[in-house]
């Protein structure tokens, strides 16, 4: 029998800048044209993000951000490092990286042998310099593990999930930033990482992740009907894949982490905050379901009510939330680390076995 560690965390990409380029995200929402003058300027928004990005630009709010989320990174890492487990599975989404017109699969199991990846070789400008100071050609190199892999995709398929697999990367080199920062936080510290990861895709972007290659879209741009792509898969199968995820790996031989990489509500994708701000009510209400073990609340939520709170890349976390479902469990530990003006809410759970 396997045995299985749940944790969800998030794979915020300005966490890798420094903390004046942390809120780089409202800065270029802020540049919108088709932004109400009304809100160009903090005077017109709600009081509690003004108070967030203070005089400053919110570099002191992005310090104090920065160290909650470091606080509960520490923390999964060393729930890995305690369990030892033969290898990590990933969920997470693609941003337009190794997924592009050729094919958008809902679900895609990357069963790659090792991947080199090269993280600050186009790190968006807004961003600035990595936080580490590490070179522009730096190269991580992640360990997989096909033979796990292959096993899973089998089982799944077996299952009635049809999922895609890949032995080999399409457009992008390395693992797309999903699956990268993961590693490369859970190794803030860079001691080290020395654990396989199977990195297990989610079409999380649905409609927007060819109609706006995954980014940020514009409201003097908007999005039509016609322009948007197909729909993710809904929570409700992203949800029911996770408990076949976790029935598949308790009935094999090995010691799994299983992982849920996102932020949850993104400024960016929320159209009806103007881009500005995350929709913090919406994430609130899943925490507090999550936190108590409500999960017939998650297997419920529509994924209309997911893209109007752009909670889209949350549907990671739905697989995570049906496979603990399927095994019984509530987290031992949570944790909301709430913003305004830092693009997303970060979210932490830990289900022990």
């Amino acid at each position: 029998m396997g045995e299985i560690l749940g944790l969800g965390m998030t794979h915020y990409p300005p966490l890798s800048s420094n903390d004046a380029n942390m809120a780089g995200i409202l800065r270029l929402a802020m540049k919108d044209p088709g932004l109400p003058a009304r809100l160009r300027t903090p005077d017109g928004w709600p009081a509690a993000m003004r108070a967030e990005y203070g005089d400053d630009g919110g570099k002191a709010s992005a310090n104090i951000h920065r160290r909650a989320i470091l606080a509960e990174l520490q923390k999964m890492r060393r729930q890995l490092d305690d369990f030892a487990p033969d290898f990590i599975l990933i969920w997470g989404d693609d941003q337009y990286e190794n997924f592009r017109e050729s094919v958008i699969p809902p679900f895609c199991i990357m069963a790659y042998e090792s991947a080199t990846s090269r993280p600050w070789e186009h790190l968006p400008a807004f961003l600035g310099p990595n936080v580490w100071d590490e070179p522009r050609d730096k190269e991580f190199v992640t360990q997989g593990h096909r033979v796990a892999a292959k096993a899973l995709a089998t089982a799944l398929l077996e299952q009635g999930f049809d999922v895609a697999y890949a032995y080999a990367p399409n457009h992008h080199p390395g693992l797309p930033h999903a699956f990268l920062n993961t590693i490369l936080y859970l190794d803030y510290e860079r001691t080290g990482f020395p654990y396989r990861v199977i990195p297990f895709q989610i079409n999380c972007y649905g409609r927007r992740v060819i109609s706006a290659r995954g980014g940020i879209a514009s409201l003097a741009d908007p999005l039509t009907a016609e322009r948007l792509d197909p729909p993710s898969p809904s929570p409700k199968r992203c949800f029911d894949l996770g408990a076949a995820t976790a029935r598949a790996l308790m009935a094999s031989p090995w010691r799994v982490a299983l992982i849920a990489s996102s932020s949850w509500s993104h400024a960016f994708l929320t159209e009806k905050n103007y881009y500005l701000h995350p929709d913090i009510p919406a994430d609130r209400a899943l925490y507090e379901a999550l936190a108590r073990g409500d999960y017939a609340k998650w297997r419920d939520t529509p994924l209309a009510a997911v893209e109007e709170s752009g909670q889209h890349e949350m549907l990671n976390w739905f697989a995570l939330v049906g496979a603990m479902a399927e095994l019984g469990r509530k987290p031992a530990e949570t944790a909301f680390i709430e913003t305004w003006v830092l693009n997303s809410n970060k979210c932490f759970a830990t289900f022990r076995p």
